[in-house]
């Protein structure tokens, strides 16, 4: 998994008032939870746009004023107008302690039923996992060579070593979908 190395320091002023202040000086007011603790701090904006704006997971290498710590990114929000970054949540991971989180999902092989006219189609972008931290890959892959015209991949098809899925056993991952040249070719 992809590291992020990232600088913070701590807050002293809490509060709607004192978190509109910092957005204005564009800095991000940041949680990091686990272990039994909560540590208030703020990242600058433009140190985090690498972290934010990519399909990857990363673990990030947090520096809060001198104290190390590695952690995810487990929440973000953004202004419902303007989508100007307002928080982030981070969730320190330990090499003893599972965690959840979503990775990206990538298809690869040519799909039997896209041989025969149709159209693979990625139902699910993302799929929660649980796992040590040092087990998370970059992204999912799956192979859909062996899917047909019709078929659909689903969560409880899919088997990976030091993973567990946690999404519903019935979502569909990827599917083939018979097109109408299909449908017409076997009715013809």
């Amino acid at each position: 998994m992809k590291e992020f190395n990232l600088a913070g320091s701590l807050r002293s002023e809490y509060g709607k008032k004192a978190s509109k202040s910092l957005r204005k000086q564009e800095l991000v007011p940041c949680n990091l939870y686990g272990n039994g603790r909560n540590v208030t701090f703020t990242v600058k904006v433009n140190d985090v746009r690498k972290l934010i704006y990519t399909p990857d997971t990363m673990i990030v290498n947090l520096s809060i004023d001198g104290k190390e710590c590695k952690a995810v990114v487990k929440e973000l929000q953004f202004h419902p107008v303007t989508e100007q970054l307002f928080h982030i949540d981070f969730l320190e991971v330990t090499e003893q302690k599972p965690v959840t989180v979503e990775i990206p999902v990538q298809l690869e092989g040519h799909a039997e039923g896209v041989k025969a006219g149709g159209k693979l189609q990625l139902v699910t972008r993302k799929l929660k996992v649980k796992a040590l931290y040092t087990n998370l890959p970059d992204r999912i892959v799956i192979d859909v060579t062996a899917l047909g015209l019709g078929k659909k991949l689903q969560v409880a098809d899919l088997k990976f070593d030091n993973l567990e899925i946690v999404n519903v056993k019935t979502q569909i991952v990827a599917q083939v979908k018979a097109t109408r040249q299909s449908a017409q070719a076997a009715n013809a």
